[in-house]
């Protein structure tokens, strides 16, 4: 005997024994009549065997056929199983991950963070969703994202130690990562030099602000500082992206936060100047639900992140951006 016969030729053998014509059988299979007797020649000529009685009725199996029927049945089924078997295997290694994504790609490091997802043997289907970082933890919290970015305080006990670890909020719903630290600083027009340089949170609480949106982590840490003295900041006029923020800033409407990396990147002659006495430090962290930490996908996500970032142990704290940053342009 030559190779072991083909599935689609068995499938004919096995269709012929029970409709009794090739014709039938042709129309079952969804194939020519002459594929079909090619297919019943080849079998017959591989195993040395006559499979059929030709007759003017139709066709009946010998005996060496009706002996080989059962495991040419046995041998399509477990063709079938390893097919099925295959495609669970497949589909077990490819995964869907929603991610929640704030700032700009390049600041989150999006972009690496996708493609090591994308290639790695486990592939993963990777749904971007942008939003604050407020509405991204609610959304995580509901269920509708995996995973997502997100900006708070850093802890004081983290600023005291330089330790960064793995943390919980929200009486431990939430499980964050602190990926980069850095500071959120306050601008003001540049004519309004002499009511911010040298003076304190309290000192500004009576200037207007820009009105970041609701969700933003700005309003958030910003209702942080005043809502312990008694008070929140006077809002006037809305933005919701940072390069608004700073032509609204320089056209003289009010101060606002902006994050130190993005301030870095100006390069024209700057219309505003920097508050000197106050800033927020802030960590940017990679958040899902603590209860879902140990689910595969989510938890090749994070091992991922930690290696998109560079992470340092966890008793040193993170790079700020702008030096992470610095490094990644070192290496190319």
């Amino acid at each position: 005997m030559n190779d072991l016969p083909r599935i689609q030729a068995l499938r004919c053998f096995i269709t012929v024994a029970r409709e009794g014509t090739v014709s039938r059988a042709a129309t079952l299979l969804h194939l020519t009549q002459p594929a079909v007797s090619l297919q019943l020649k080849g079998l017959e000529e591989n195993t040395g065997l006559q499979l059929f009685n030709r007759t003017p009725g139709g066709f009946t199996l010998t005996e060496a056929g009706a002996a080989l029927l059962p495991l040419a049945h046995r041998t399509v089924a477990a063709s079938a199983d390893f097919r099925t078997a295959a495609d669970s295997l497949r589909e077990s290694q490819r995964s869907t991950l929603r991610i929640g994504t704030i700032l700009d790609p390049e600041s989150i490091r999006l972009g690496p963070f996708v493609r090591s997802l994308a290639t790695s043997s486990k592939k993963t289907e990777v749904v971007l969703r942008y939003g604050m970082s407020d509405d991204v933890l609610a959304q995580i919290g509901r269920g509708e994202l995996d995973v997502g970015f997100y900006i708070d305080a850093t802890p004081p006990e983290s600023l005291a130690s330089g330790a960064s670890p793995e943390r919980t909020i929200e009486e431990g719903k939430f499980l964050l990562v602190a990926l980069s630290r850095f500071n959120y600083r306050v601008i003001a027009p540049a004519e309004w030099s002499g009511m911010v340089m040298g003076k304190s949170w309290a000192d500004l609480v009576d200037l207007p602000w820009l009105a970041p949106p609701l969700d933003s982590a700005q309003r958030r840490l910003l209702d942080d500082v005043y809502r312990p003295m008694g008070t929140l900041p006077k809002r006037g006029a809305f933005a919701e992206q940072e390069d608004a923020m700073i032509g609204l800033v320089e056209s003289g409407a009010g101060l606002s936060l902006i994050r130190d990396s993005v301030l870095d990147r100006i390069t024209r002659q700057r219309n505003f100047v920097v508050a000197d006495e106050v800033a927020l430090t802030c960590d940017l962290s990679f958040a899902c639900l603590t209860s879902r930490r140990h689910e595969p996908v989510i938890a090749r996500a994070f091992s991922v992140m930690q290696s998109v970032w560079d992470l340092q142990p966890s008793n040193t704290a993170p790079a700020p951006i702008e030096a992470a940053r610095s490094r990644k342009s070192a290496r190319r």
